[in-house]
């Protein structure tokens, strides 16, 4: 018995657009993850990167339930002493509110070379315009 390894086709990956608007964000982010990784698809194998393409709109009207807007922090460190930084899902979202589902997204994909790559195909953007109209991307809707 040998172990089938498909051939995963490159020019077969599709695009996909998901509307942030009012979505939960843990949700959406399970969501994303696993069409980057193709596990929608029935030749999904997990060190092969099979995944398709998702543009992500609307990324600063992303809902957090909870009290998740005021007391989840985000922290990061310049490598100095003292060089920590907090800052809060309120703050992200006013500043860089992209950098909420890409956070999401990262802790959901493999922690090697093959997560970066899927990291590659995720675009995201905030309003509900996208520079992507030319790959045909298929609307999906977004988990509730």
């Amino acid at each position: 018995m040998k172990t089938f390894l498909p051939k995963v086709n490159l020019d077969a990956r599709k695009w996909h657009v998901i509307d942030a608007d009012g979505v939960v964000l843990g949700r959406l982010a399970a969501q994303v993850a696993n069409l980057l990784r193709g596990k929608n698809k029935a030749v999904f194998t997990p060190h092969l990167d099979a995944g398709d393409f998702v543009v992500v709109i609307n990324a600063e009207k992303v809902r957090v339930t909870g009290k998740k807007e005021t007391n989840k922090r985000y922290m990061t460190y310049s490598g100095w002493k003292g060089g920590e930084k907090y800052r809060t899902v309120a703050q992200v979202r006013a500043r860089t509110p992209e950098k909420l589902i890409e956070h999401a997204v990262h802790g959901m994909v493999p922690k090697n070379r093959l997560g970066a790559r899927m990291l590659t195909k995720l675009k995201i953007y905030r309003g509900p315009n996208h520079p992507h109209q030319a790959q045909q991307p298929e609307a999906l809707k977004a988990a509730s």
